[in-house]
């Protein structure tokens, strides 16, 4: 094991006690526009915390790893996520660890870990992409996506890829999320398409022998 793996070993959990703290931060004053401005001040300070502390970590990871540029290109994501301050709340796809962690105690059956790995991307990307529009949406003028439940419609029809377009953002900020999540959708889609096929010639080769 690198060092640099190690100290990704060592940080999981932490990192993800974080990014709950920040999802908990961040959700807050958009689900309750009307909270007490001491408060909301506190939680902002705390949501720019944590990506301090997520900042610092990927600095760590760079100084261990033995290929730094290699590495930084594999993880471009991280990179963008911490170098663009406007793009934070997409730190929030660091929750998506809960999957790897729940992972390694789930079944060895390729069909179970795909289901847990599914639901809980789908779960998360929907709940997110709503926080996320609905903070890019609900004061923009003429637009449809003003209330939390008008939130997760959009973005479980956008994950799904259903896409009715009774629901649709009208702001730059909105339709990156939107772009975001068709990506996510269409990721999710093609995984499970991948999984049942291979689980299927499996099967076969099973049967065959």
């Amino acid at each position: 094991m690198t060092r640099v793996e190690r100290w990704e070993q060592r940080s999981e959990i932490p990192l993800l006690l974080l990014a709950i703290a920040f999802l908990v931060a961040y959700a807050w004053p958009i689900l309750d526009p009307r909270l007490d401005h001491d408060v909301a001040t506190v939680l902002l300070v705390l949501t720019w915390t944590v990506w301090g502390v997520f900042a610092v970590d990927l600095v760590i990871r760079l100084m261990l790893a033995d290929q730094r540029l290699e590495y930084a290109a594999r993880h471009w994501y991280d990179v963008v996520l911490v170098v663009v301050p406007m793009l934070r709340p997409l730190r929030l796809l660091r929750l998506l660890a809960f999957a790897r962690i729940l992972g390694r105690s789930a079944s060895r059956n390729l069909a179970g870990r795909v289901t847990l790995y599914v639901i809980g991307s789908a779960i998360a990307a929907v709940g997110l992409g709503a926080l996320a529009i609905l903070d890019a949406e609900r004061d923009a003028a003429g637009a449809n996506i003003t209330t939390f439940g008008d939130a997760v419609w959009w973005a479980a029809t956008t994950v799904m890829t259903v896409g009715y377009g009774d629901r649709y953002p009208v702001t730059t900020e909105g339709r990156f999320v939107a772009v975001t999540l068709m990506i996510v959708g269409i990721s999710v889609v093609g995984s499970v398409t991948a999984a049942v096929a291979a689980w299927f010639i499996g099967q076969v080769q099973r049967d065959t022998r």
